[in-house]
Order: structure tokens, then C-alpha cells, then sequence
């Protein structure tokens, strides 16, 4: 048997220890152990549910139970989680984490001490919710050379982008449904400024390429400054507005960001909707390959949190070499990253399009009817590019990067 401890019973730690035993068959037939769930860490008591005689509230029982070989952190944030996480690997326990800050903060140092002390460091769990992408980075795209990964990474923006497009909604009326449904956090601020994509696209840029990225060198826009108004002509281009966290690697430099990007429907995350997430991986020999499904909720982020647990056990004498080390990833300069720029500006189109060419060059013309303003995409060029010209152009109302 083996003995494990979940840190943290809210919505994901409650799922892994309800698959813990209704698949209790399935798990041990792949483990060849019973996984038995000893504690269970909270402040909170919960009686009446399996897990009442299982509560404790002092980590150390389970730091200096040799019993507990291995720990499930899913409590979120970085304290005490990084303490705690920390101490059961230097304790020599394996760890599975569904934790995307404390993997973008800390993931390289833990990585690290689950080296030394021969024992595992899983976070499956913490990109993408259940859908499986970093196992897969590590083992079946193993040999390849990753080019791109771009992804739809965060459940509660696209909910939002999609009232946005499908309904009509405001930003404002879509993210008050998306809170009163569960979507979004009272202070959404992690989710619409795009703090949550941008660690996940760090955790995915480093797995990518096996170097420590920084995700405070990642530039982050969210998707506050995206209105109904931008859907209307996304409509009339045939678009739509995503919220993108992407990583390109090209003759050895990498161009990572996080932005709202107005797409066509040829793109493949085009149809990603709602609340799912979509991952897009491009390798030099497989080409584009796809990861869609759900990126949230409570038993598929607990299903990826198992299959972390069924991995450890597997391995239970044996370090897996996963991950990255500890040279940081040089992320180039926003300003040197190109697209193609959708931008609304003041006026009458046929009274400044000469003006806008002569600024932009060729442009795609969009208007819609009663507005006192019109749109253009515009070609190819880097964000510097774009900015010094803008500053020539009076009246420039938004700017989203395109990708058409």
C-alpha cells in the first residue's frame, strides 16, 4: 500500500481523493498498489464527509511520517505552499502539484532538489487543467525540435471572449455571468490581465526548451480593453478575439507573450470555446498537432493530479528526468515580435484613408454603420514598427494583434 497526503481539500484536492476511490480498481491494476489516502492537510474540519478522520491541521505529521511517501499539493499560491512543497521533497516524498504559481516561481529550484534526493516533481495539473500537455512534452514529443506553442490557456477569458462574440455581451455583463456561474474569481484580476496565461506559457516555454523562464520577462496584456465594439467588425472580417499566451522559437530566439489576438477561422484554435482550453504544438518533424479540452474545473484537473500519482508510484525508486535546468531563457524584447495589427481609428474612412496609408501603407478597410469611426488591418510588421508609426496617426482607438 501506499500512503499519500493531499495538502488542501477545496475543489481540486476534494477531486483527487473522490477518483482516488472510484477508480481505486483502475489505479491499482496500473500502480500494482493500493494508494491510501493517510491525512489530509486543512484548517477547516469536515464532518460527515470520507475524509473527517483524515484531517489534520499541522504539516509536520506529515513531513516526518516516513509512512507518506508521497504528497498532492493543491492548495494554491505560494504560501504556504512553497514551504511546505519544498520541505516534503528535501524529505525525500514525492510530489504532484496543481499549483501554476508555484511552478512558474519556484519550479526550477524544486525541480532541482527532486533531483538530489532521487524522488519526483509532477505538475501535469498545473497548465491546461486536465488536458494532458506536459507528459506529452516529455515523452511522446521527446524528439522533437518544438517551434511554437500557443494556446487558449485560460478557461474564464475565453468564456468571456465567447459571450463577447457569440451574444453580444460587454466585457462587463460577460465577466458578471462568468462570477455568478463560478468562472471567475470576485477580484478577476489574475485571469482578465492575463496573469494566469502568462505563468502557464512559462511553464511551457521552459518545458519546450529545457531552460528556466522568467515569466516576469513574458509580456502580458489581458483582454480589459477588448469591447462588443471590436466583435462587430471581428463579424464583418469573419474573426474572432482570443486570448493567446504564445511561445515561438526561431534561429535560437524565443518570442513568448500573452495578448488578446483577433484570428480567422482557418486558425485551429478558432473553435475553441467557452470555458475549454486549447493547446497548439508545432514540431520541426510532427508538424501542428492539437490539445483541446477542459482547462479547468474540479474532476479533470483532478485527473491529471492522478495520472502525477499513478507516474510516481511507478517510478518510486527512480528520479524521472523531466523539466529544465536553471539557465535562463533569454525572452526577446516584445518590440521585436511581428503581426499584423487590426486598429480602430477616429473619423470617416473615406476622409482619412489616405492619411492611413500613407502612415501604414496598404491597408484592409472595415466600417460599420452609425460609427464615427472605421478599421484597417494592417500587413506584417514588429510592435516597434507599429508604435512609431502610430504616434503618426491621430486618433487610434485600439489595437489588437492580428493573426489573418
Amino acid at each position: 500500500m501506499i500512503h499519500v497526503a493531499v495538502m488542501g481539500y477545496g475543489t481540486i484536492g476534494s477531486g483527487v481523493v473522490e477518483i482516488l476511490e472510484k477508480n481505486r480498481e483502475t489505479i491499482t491494476k496500473r500502480t500494482g498498489d493500493t494508494v491510501n489516502v493517510k491525512y489530509v492537510l486543512d484548517l477547516r474540519e469536515f464532518p460527515g464527509t470520507p475524509v473527517e478522520n483524515k484531517i489534520v491541521h499541522d504539516f509536520s505529521v506529515i513531513e516526518n511520517d516516513p509512512e507518506v511517501t508521497m504528497v498532492i499539493e493543491t492548495m494554491g499560491g505560494l504560501n504556504p505552499a512553497y514551504p511546505f512543497v519544498k520541505a516534503c521533497l528535501e524529505a525525500g516524498k514525492h510530489v504532484a502539484t496543481s499549483n501554476k504559481a508555484l511552478v512558474a516561481a519556484h519550479g526550477t529550484e524544486l525541480l532541482k532538489i527532486a533531483g538530489e534526493k532521487n524522488v519526483n516533481f509532477f505538475f501535469e495539473a498545473s497548465v491546461g487543467g486536465g488536458i494532458p500537455i506536459i507528459r506529452p512534452l516529455y515523452t511522446s514529443l521527446a524528439g522533437e525540435e518544438i517551434e511554437e506553442i500557443t494556446g487558449i490557456l485560460n478557461g474564464t477569458t475565453n468564456y468571456i471572449l465567447t459571450k463577447m462574440d457569440k451574444e453580444g455581451e460587454t466585457f462587463e455583463s460577460a465577466l458578471k455571468e462568468a462570477q455568478d456561474l463560478g468562472y471567475a474569481e470576485r477580484n478577476p484580476e489574475a485571469d482578465v490581465e492575463g496573469h494566469d496565461t502568462c505563468r502557464k506559457i512559462a511553464i511551457l516555454t521552459a518545458m519546450a526548451t529545457g531552460h528556466e523562464v522568467d515569466y516576469e520577462d513574458i509580456h502580458t496584456e489581458g483582454i480589459t480593453s477588448i469591447s462588443d465594439v471590436d466583435f462587430k467588425y471581428a463579424e464583418k472580417l469573419g474573426t474572432s478575439v482570443k486570448l493567446f499566451g504564445s511561445s515561438r522559437i526561431k534561429d535560437g530566439e524565443i518570442h513568448a507573450w500573452v495578448a488578446p489576438v483577433m484570428i480567422g477561422k482557418d486558425h485551429p484554435l478558432y473553435s475553441v470555446s467557452d470555458v475549454f482550453n486549447g493547446i497548439l504544438v508545432k514540431g520541426n518533424m510532427l508538424g501542428t498537432s492539437m490539445f483541446y479540452g477542459s482547462g479547468a474545473g474540479m474532476l479533470p484537473t483532478a485527473s491529471a493530479v492522478i495520472a502525477d500519482i499513478i507516474e510516481a508510484v511507478q517510478n518510486r525508486n527512480r528520479h524521472v528526468e523531466m523539466g529544465w535546468d536553471d539557465s535562463r531563457l533569454a525572452i526577446a524584447p516584445i518590440e521585436t515580435s511581428s503581426c499584423r495589427f487590426f486598429i480602430r481609428i477616429k473619423g470617416i474612412a473615406e476622409e482619412r484613408l489616405a492619411e492611413v496609408q500613407k502612415v501604414f501603407g496598404d491597408v484592409t478597410v472595415i466600417e460599420l454603420d452609425h460609427m464615427d469611426e472605421f478599421a484597417v488591418v494592417t500587413d506584417v510588421m514588429t510592435e516597434a514598427e507599429y508604435e512609431k508609426k502610430a504616434k503618426e496617426l491621430s486618433g487610434i482607438r485600439q489595437r489588437i494583434r492580428a493573426e489573418v
